[in-house]
């Protein structure tokens, strides 16, 4: 006679805390060693050989350094998917921060590597994987902090990647063509989001290389000679700011530049003035239609300068979509776990995601796990309570699975019939290849 749900979760909850001390030991082994995107070797390393330990099987090498596993149900159904991030931010002054590269984990990463093996530790448990219908796909993915973006962009002229985040080439090279539910959980410093908590929506993002070109001159001797791209890239920048009010409070518009070459000497009249920027909103229409404005701001500059610029617009990460009824399966587990008074809400956040990129495609889920402090992408941002933030966090995921699996996999068909996605697969390789694109502006 096959188990029931609470005798599966029961077990799935034993087996995690028997591995307890090791499954967060290899979250801090993580955080010890953080690699940025697309350079995650020995944390895919750390996963591969902690998989294999376990006797599971391991395709590596997936966008460079993703991974992917399945364990089999004992009977056909659908496939859940549960995700990790392997990426690292670039985060001076971090304590954990690496002495060479500045990498560090300031956003919470080492703990989604310690979820997602949890989960897999979790449904090793005897009895529980055949007694599920379908599949628990297992995916470590490169680069969700889109960072390093003049890096990335060599991958791509190199042919490594196409695009510069790592669920969005997971989806092109065809890592989701068989999942049918998606699910992540991120952690939290946010001390109002409770123990465990649902997410709503994130802003959609697209990415911005500019280059200011003037002519070279002596600083001090004869500056009438040269066309100074540093005050192009200022005039942009002011151009910018005065765009602020002009947006839609509903619209949630962020735009944020970093100068990341200001010249090349300092008597000499800045010739190559190079920049990065975000621009986010709420809404794919919102988007575009703020990335025109900022492309008119970085032109003024070099209008009133007499410069040329460059501007390069690279596709980021579409707008995060829960799933409602994945959500009200997920939560019925976390109050479970933690209580109904322990289970929060995150309302629409203005940072981005490319699990907005899985969410337009299939259900996805991205609940948060509370237990951090400090300010998420700074250097004080520290994991604190690691029984949440992985054992609890992983328990709340795995018994989500086997609501889903369970029983012949009919609440996950529901989930799946329920769901209507906003694109098809080639809609969206369409819309994120439509975004390249370069645009060169003289006087």
């Amino acid at each position: 006679m096959a188990a029931n749900k609470d005798v599966l979760k029961h077990r799935v909850a034993d087996e995690i805390d028997q591995h307890a001390e090791e499954l967060v030991r290899l979250a801090q082994t993580v955080l010890r060693h953080p690699e940025p995107g697309f350079r995650e070797v020995k944390t895919s390393a750390l996963v591969q050989e902690t998989l294999q330990s376990w006797s599971i099987s391991v395709q590596n090498n997936i966008a460079i350094t993703g991974l992917r596993a399945t364990l089999n149900g004992g009977e056909p159904g659908p496939t859940v998917a549960i995700l990790g991030e392997l990426d690292s931010l670039i985060v001076p002054g971090h304590p954990y921060a690496d002495a060479v590269t500045n990498a560090a984990h300031a956003c919470g990463h080492h703990a989604q590597i310690g979820m997602l093996l949890s989960v897999a530790r979790g449904l090793l448990a005897t009895g529980v994987l055949r007694a599920l219908a379908g599949r628990v796909v297992l995916l470590a993915v490169p680069a969700e902090e889109y960072i390093e973006v003049a890096f990335r962009e060599g991958l791509r002229q190199a042919g490594r990647i196409e695009f510069l985040g790592g669920k969005p080439e997971l989806i092109r090279l065809g890592q989701f063509d068989d999942v049918d539910i998606a699910m992540l959980t991120h952690t939290t410093s946010g001390t109002e989001h409770k123990k465990l908590a649902l997410g709503t929506t994130n802003n959609g993002v697209l990415a911005k290389q500019v280059q200011f070109i003037g002519k070279a001159a002596h600083a001090g001797g004869a500056p009438w000679n040269g066309v100074n791209a540093l005050n192009a890239a200022m005039i942009s920048l002011t151009a910018l700011n005065s765009l602020r009010e002009a947006f839609p409070e509903r619209d949630t518009v962020r735009i944020h530049p970093i100068i990341t070459k200001g010249g090349d000497a300092v008597n000499s009249v800045p010739a190559d003035v190079r920049m990065e920027l975000f621009v986010r909103a709420r809404t794919l229409d919102a988007l575009f239609a703020v990335t025109e404005k900022v492309d008119r701001c970085l032109r003024a500059g070099a209008l009133a300068t007499g410069c040329k610029v460059k501007i390069s617009t690279y596709p980021g990460y579409l707008p995060m979509l829960n799933d409602p009824a994945l959500s009200n399966v997920y939560r019925a587990n976390a109050a479970v776990l933690v209580g109904e008074e322990s289970v929060g809400l995150v309302r629409h956040r203005g940072s981005s995601t490319d699990m907005g990129d899985v969410s337009h495609l299939l259900p996805a889920l991205h609940p948060y796990a509370g237990g951090a402090k400090g300010e998420a992408h700074g250097p004080n941002y520290l994991i604190e309570d690691w029984e949440n933030t992985v054992l609890t966090a992983s328990k709340a995921m795995a018994f989500t699975i086997i609501d889903l699996l369970g029983d012949g996999a009919q609440q996950a068909r529901e989930v799946k019939a329920k769901h209507r996605p906003r694109m098809t697969k080639e809609e969206y390789l369409s819309t994120m290849r439509g975004l390249f694109q370069e645009r060169v502006f003289t006087e």
